[in-house]
């Protein structure tokens, strides 16, 4: 680890790339333990170090992190990057030259959880300067039920408190979104029972698991000319 500059406030370390800031289901162990330990060290503290996360850089990208070392600094931080009053310049090393020297690339981010990246995704599902952000929670047979013995009224008032509670949750991750965030839609299972007649409002019919291995399979049929077999799940 590479301590770029520190105060009695704020640590600033060059992070590399593979690194993470904070922890995550990796289990592996986050950029802000590693700093708390070198100022543990270096200062010889016998008890616990504060160390406050204010943002975080993605894991295959290196660059530097700014750390707050006392609850003071990182509540004036995370202000600051709310207001807006920070700015981050990234760099990116391209195979070939582009076209133009300078200029503006807009893009809507698609998470892959298991590849742990994100991929360009059609603009044409937010509007321009928006994106589209989904929470997805597991349910079952007994939510099934929860939400199948509740009233229309009933009903609608558990989608808004449910809406409502996700919007907190996220802004406590992201404070730099709270005020930012406008309210599309909340679905349940019986969404899915309503529109697609699925069982129990299941989105999937199977259940996925750790050992499942990707496939991918050429649409062409053998024998029949100009068939192509395409759709999100294809047996």
């Amino acid at each position: 680890m590479t301590v770029v500059y520190e105060d009695n406030h704020i640590i600033i370390v060059n992070k590399t790339a593979s690194e993470i800031v904070q922890g995550d289901k990796t289990g592996d162990t986050p950029l802000s333990e590693t700093v708390k330990e070198y100022l543990k060290e270096k200062y010889q503290k016998p008890g616990n170090v504060f160390i406050g996360v204010t943002h975080r850089l993605d894991r295959p990208v290196s660059g530097l992190v700014l750390f707050a070392k006392t609850s003071k600094a990182l509540s004036r931080l995370n202000e600051m990057f709310k207001r807006g009053e920070v700015q981050k310049t990234y760099w990116a090393v391209v195979k070939n030259r582009p076209p133009q020297e300078e200029g503006t690339l807009s893009h809507w981010l698609l998470r892959n959880e298991k590849q742990n990246k994100s991929y360009a995704y059609d603009k044409s599902f937010a509007p321009e300067g928006k994106t589209v952000l989904q929470a997805n929670i597991s349910q079952s047979d007994i939510d099934y039920e929860f939400w199948s013995s509740l009233s229309k009224d009933e009903y609608k008032q558990k989608k808004a408190e449910l809406a409502e509670e996700l919007t907190k949750r996220v802004v406590a991750a992201f404070p730099e979104l709270e005020g930012k965030i406008e309210f599309l839609d909340c679905w349940t299972p019986l969404t899915y029972n309503r529109y697609c007649n699925a069982f129990h409002g299941s989105y999937m019919g199977f259940v996925t698991t750790v050992g499942n291995k990707q496939m991918r399979f050429k649409g062409i049929v053998k024998g029949v000319d100009n068939l192509f077999v395409a759709g999100q799940w294809v047996m």
